[in-house]
């Protein structure tokens, strides 16, 4: 088997420690990171170019005041929302299935252990209380994915909620602005 570079080796043994679930939910702590980096990365460089030019719109309208303009200020308004809202499902649905794979993991590394087991001759309690270290590491790590994912989820929901409001006081600002 071909040597790993030296940073590599704690991850390497972590792996061996967990199993194949373990490298699943590297996999899914990627993609959820990946998402909420993603999405950092739009609302500070995107959004508010994106709300800049929406303002921008609604102000150039010469009507604001009939249904139809206060419609298509609701339509408008929704689908920018909307946008910073997109991957928001995606990430809670890898945030919940995290403690689940960990779960998974356990239970796998828990038939691994009383295999190994039953087919000793010597029970050693040593032997099981290693075993039963190594199966509950896939638990700890879906958990630990999982609440920091629901950090992020709080604090994205919380960002969407202030930026909506954000968005309607700037519109009503510069519609006010354009009346005077």
């Amino acid at each position: 088997m071909p040597t790993l570079p030296l940073w590599l080796e704690p991850v390497e043994r972590l792996l061996d420690a967990g199993g194949a679930v373990l490298m699943v939910l590297a996999f899914v702590a990627v993609l959820v990171f990946g998402m909420a980096i993603e999405r950092w990365w739009y609302y500070r460089f995107s959004w508010r170019r994106a709300r800049r030019q929406l303002i921008r719109r609604w102000a150039a309208r010469s009507d604001h005041r009939s249904w139809s303009a206060r419609t298509l200020r609701n339509v408008w308004t929704e689908a920018l929302v909307a946008k910073l809202r997109r991957p928001l499902p995606w990430i809670k649905l890898l945030v919940a299935l995290c403690p689940l794979l960990g779960l998974l993991g356990t239970v796998t590394g828990m038939i691994t252990v009383f295999d190994s087991l039953s087919l000793s001759d010597t029970h050693q309690a040593r032997a099981m209380a290693d075993g039963v270290a190594r199966a509950t590491l896939p638990t700890l790590t879906g958990m630990a994915i999982a609440v920091v994912g629901l950090l992020f989820i709080s604090r994205l929901e919380h960002v969407i909620r202030r930026e909506d409001q954000r968005l309607h006081d700037r519109l009503a600002r510069a519609l006010e602005e354009n009346d005077a």
